[in-house]
């Protein structure tokens, strides 16, 4: 099985162009192709993992991959399913995110000896001159045809800036520099990206001729990478400062049953003839197939050290007197337990289990935290140092997420 044959089995593939030149490229590791990135965070999240696990699969075929960071884009922001105006952000604050990214992507992809890049589109598109750009690129874009794809459709009833809608034009004008400056041939995106991809390909051969080798692949990136990173506590992150090791597996673990097969096939390294014959199982089969996926993906994102004790701790919650040493852990002073002690709202808030007292209240009342298997239901709750056993208590949020509090 050649590696595009693999994207199918995993069920990678919406639609491509060009297939049959795709296919014996990809397979003979000749593609180098790109995947956008917005830096419109310190961290990448779960959502990002396809596309990451994708790039590292064809790397590994011999082919190069390039990971655009939209420097540029991101300060206009795009408005593929959005309802608002995405918040500009400031040079400094991209490239820190950038080099955050960059970080957090050699955990899957190998740039060292140039096998891999590394793109900022701000290079180009902030030092463009306007009248310049408009004269040379906007003669290939129709109007009526933008007006026509869904991530422009979808926000003319509430409002599309003029900003928003150079996006198309900019992200075509993206694999046209890449195609010129570092021979890319081949672009991946999410579904809903296929229009600006196609406006790329086009622009492509409308400024350099037909025979000009720009070709597409689109992927069901965005809208199966977002539904499978987006738990409903919010982005896991890759970030072990925003999402702890044992919550990222967590997370993990607890994927519905009918989405843990479809999540080893798209997310892991898996064979999938070793996949197929978990389709099959049920009840404590199916939960361990949960705990390999959990596994292999902790151990591609932390490392397979940080994944074992993620496992063993994650065990060690269901089994009576079992350890807590590898829970995630806030460590506070025996002191300020003293007396009345710290009020509940305060202590999820100082343990990140909640971003405000409003939050944290509103987890109380609707039954989502328990305190040492006991579920919290007063708003006015203290906790003192006669709760701890051992000088540890240990709080739930919701079914997934479990948190020490040591003294």
């Amino acid at each position: 099985m050649g590696v595009y044959e693999e994207l199918q089995a995993r069920g990678l593939l919406a639609q491509v162009t060009n297939e049959e030149e795709i296919r014996e490229m990809v397979n003979a590791g000749k593609a180098t192709f790109y995947i956008g990135f917005d830096p419109t965070a310190d961290s990448l999240h779960a959502g990002h993992f396809m596309a990451l696990s994708l790039m590292k699969r064809l790397q590994m075929a011999g082919n190069k991959p390039i990971a655009l960071v939209g420097g540029g884009t991101g300060m206009v922001g795009d408005p593929t399913g959005r309802s608002d105006l995405r918040n500009v952000l400031t040079k400094e604050t991209i490239d820190y995110y950038v080099e955050c990214f960059r970080k957090q992507m050699s955990r899957f992809i190998d740039f060292s000896e140039g096998k891999a890049l590394l793109v900022n589109n701000a290079d180009w598109l902030l030092n463009l001159n306007y009248m310049e750009f408009i004269r040379d690129i906007g003669p290939h874009f129709s109007v009526n045809r933008m007006l026509a794809a869904e991530c422009y459709k979808q926000r003319m009833e509430k409002g599309l800036t003029f900003l928003e809608f150079n996006y198309m034009i900019m992200q075509s004008y993206d694999f046209y520099q890449l195609f010129l400056q570092y021979g890319c041939n081949m672009q991946f995106g999410g579904d809903d990206q296929w229009s600006n991809m196609l406006g790329g390909t086009e622009l492509i051969r409308r400024k350099l001729g037909k025979d000009a080798h720009a070709m597409t692949i689109n992927l069901l990136l965005n809208a199966e990478g977002n539904k499978m990173g987006k738990s409903a506590n919010g982005a896991v992150w890759l970030d072990p400062n925003k999402t702890s090791v044992f919550d990222f597996y967590q997370y993990w673990r607890n994927v519905d049953d009918t989405e843990v097969i479809r999540c080893l096939k798209m997310l892991t390294f898996i064979p999938v003839e070793e996949i197929s014959k978990m389709e099959s199982w049920q009840g404590s089969e199916l939960n361990r197939a949960k705990e390999i996926l959990a596994f292999e993906l902790t151990s591609l994102v932390h490392g397979e050290d940080e994944a074992r004790k993620a496992e063993e701790g994650a065990r060690a919650l269901f089994v009576s007197g079992g350890n807590t040493e590898n829970m995630p852990t806030t460590a506070l002073s025996a002191a300020e337990f003293e007396g009345e002690g710290v009020p509940l709202l305060e202590l999820l808030v100082t343990a990140k289990l909640a971003p405000s007292k409003k939050e944290a209240r509103r987890l109380v009342e609707q039954g989502g935290i328990s305190v040492n298997d006991e579920k919290a239901t007063d708003l006015q709750q203290m906790i003192s140092l006669s709760d701890f056993e051992e000088n540890e208590l240990i709080i739930k949020k919701g079914k997934k997420i479990f948190h020490k509090i040591s003294i």
